[in-house]
């Protein structure tokens, strides 16, 4: 029998740990939708895995735990505006081409989701994935159930960078730092170690026969 998450004591837990003792209805939202996706798909699989995907959505969204557009501008225009003039000062170094620079049918591949999902191509995979047609309209990625989706599956299959979960965490291994590597090489490493670490701490099972939801 699959014994779910305790989420009482995970929301108290992490509201203490690393959300400076606050958690609002919007953070709760984006981490039942992540849990409900676990529970329904993945529920006997590696909690270190559910662990290093939440700190990834956490550190993705700047800790809101909601779908946000790179720079967290409230628009497409004025992301690519943030964009254009980080790139023109020089501060986007490692950006050979301009990826959120509309295409000819007027569409920006710009980040997106609970995890940055940039470039067409990308968005391409995870219309297969998510059985959304990405392409045509890139801005559901923004909607909570697809962007979970592609949370999720691209880290359990690689979509992102070729590293899997399952690379990293496994009968034999356990590396929070470089997991890492699933979606964005080594940047924030360590921070995103922590991260994880400290959403495994805070994850025990329910005891009682219903889900309780933090009061």
């Amino acid at each position: 029998m699959t014994v779910s998450l305790d989420r009482q004591f995970f929301f108290r837990s992490v509201s203490r740990s690393l959300f400076k003792g606050s958690l609002d209805p919007a953070r709760i939202e984006g981490m039942n939708a992540i849990l409900d996706y676990w529970d329904a798909n993945l529920a006997t699989a590696d909690r270190r895995w559910l662990a290093y995907i939440l700190a990834t959505a956490f550190h993705e969204t700047a800790y809101t735990m909601q779908p946000v557009r790179e720079t967290l501008a409230e628009s497409d225009s004025r992301a690519v505006e943030i964009l254009e003039a980080a790139f023109a000062a020089g501060r986007l170094s490692w950006v050979k081409s301009p990826y959120w620079r509309a295409d000819e049918e007027g569409k920006c591949w710009l980040g997106r989701g609970l995890v940055q999902l940039t470039h067409k191509r990308n968005y391409e995979a995870m219309s297969e994935v998510t059985g959304i047609d990405l392409v045509a309209r890139p801005d559901r990625a923004m909607e909570m159930a697809p962007a979970v989706t592609i949370l999720v599956e691209g880290m359990l299959r690689g979509s992102f960078t070729g590293h899997r979960l399952c690379d990293h965490f496994n009968a034999e291994r356990e590396d929070w730092v470089n997991a890492r590597r699933i979606v964005n090489g080594t940047d924030r490493a360590e921070k995103l170690a922590d991260y994880g670490r400290t959403f495994l701490a805070a994850m025990r099972e329910n005891k009682g026969r219903k889900r309780r939801e933090p009061v």
